[in-house]
């Protein structure tokens, strides 16, 4: 059986998303995207957007993970609150759900998509069609990072189930 995965790269502006299907070493794309928030909107209404196209894509592909970009703190508070906010609606989407969460940090997925941890977003997109055996088609970095968010922890969630047993069993 299929395990399906959505990485979400949060915005306040522009969410992107990206579904694969994992089955043992086997990664398939299935869809990816950006949900476009009008920056006229209020936050308010920005987050209600968000939540109801996230709830679409979660109802369509019924993943049993989602996989969020962690807060990245810039010298730009206000920023950071919001992004604060959209990754809150990611979260509460998931859990509405049963989707379990994973996160990571940027430079961790970069490290792991492309062995650089201050690697390009070109870089990564680069490393994301060639991973995901997809045509070189120009798509948003926000889609490609949030693919990317999905593959990482396709590659690494085996380890941490084993991890995990280990943990349990030792006393």
């Amino acid at each position: 059986m299929k395990d399906i995965i959505i990485g979400i790269d949060p915005g306040s502006r522009h969410t992107g998303y990206g579904v694969i299907a994992v089955q043992g070493d086997d990664i398939e794309h299935l869809t990816h995207g950006v949900i476009h928030l009008k920056e006229a909107w209020s936050l308010p209404e920005r987050l209600k957007a968000l939540d109801l196209r996230l709830r679409e894509v979660f109802s369509r592909y019924k993943a049993s993970t989602t996989v969020v970009e962690k807060i990245f703190f810039g010298k730009n508070a206000d920023s950071a609150f919001k992004l604060g906010h959209a990754r809150g609606v990611a979260l509460l989407v998931s859990a509405q759900h049963d989707a379990h969460v994973a996160e990571y940090a940027a430079r961790y997925v970069k490290k792991c998509i492309t062995g650089s941890g201050a690697a390009s977003k070109e870089e990564v997109q680069l490393m994301i069609l060639n991973t995901l055996r997809l045509r070189s088609e120009a798509f948003a970095f926000d889609a490609s990072d949030a693919l990317a968010l999905a593959v990482t922890h396709a590659r690494i969630r085996d380890v941490n189930a084993k991890l995990q047993r280990f943990l349990e069993e030792t006393p």
